[in-house]
Parts: C-alpha cells; sequence; structure tokens
C-alpha cells in the first residue's frame, strides 16, 4: 500500500505541476507579447531616426504645445530634457 500512496502523490504532483504551468502561461502570456511588440504610442513618442541622430517632430499640432526651451533643445539637435 505504500507504494501505491506514493504513486498517487507523484502523479498528483506532477498533474498540479502542468496544471499550474499551464494557468501560468494562459496568464503571462499575452503580457510578454504585448511587451515585445511596440505600439504607435511608443513608435510615435521616440523622435529619433535608426542612426542615432536626433530628428525633431516639426508637426504643427506638436509644435503648438512645446515650450520655448523645449524648442530650443530641438533646434540645437539635442534630444529634449523639458516638457
Amino acid at each position: 500500500m505504500n507504494r501505491m500512496r506514493r504513486m498517487i502523490v507523484g502523479v498528483a504532483m506532477a498533474g498540479s505541476l502542468l496544471a499550474g504551468g499551464v494557468i501560468g502561461a494562459t496568464i503571462a502570456g499575452p503580457l510578454g507579447v504585448s511587451a515585445a511588440t511596440s505600439s504607435s504610442a511608443a513608435a510615435t513618442a521616440s523622435p529619433s531616426t535608426g542612426s542615432g541622430k536626433f530628428v525633431p517632430n516639426e508637426n504643427a499640432t506638436h509644435e503648438a504645445g512645446e515650450s520655448a526651451a523645449r524648442e530650443a533643445q530641438e533646434n540645437a539637435g539635442q534630444v529634449p530634457t523639458v516638457p
């Protein structure tokens, strides 16, 4: 009987590990996928090109909300540090 209990406990442990893995993958799976993809907001918020040179956003709607200090930094070719 002792051998049978060990087998039952082993099968129960393996089943719970498998069920926990499936539940964890179901919950955390979409989070990992969404973190790996870029959103349109993140893509537009990064005003630079792949060459490493800062390129300011000169869109009229963007410019209307900019402070003079930020515009000065953009015109100097610096990544803005002020809002």
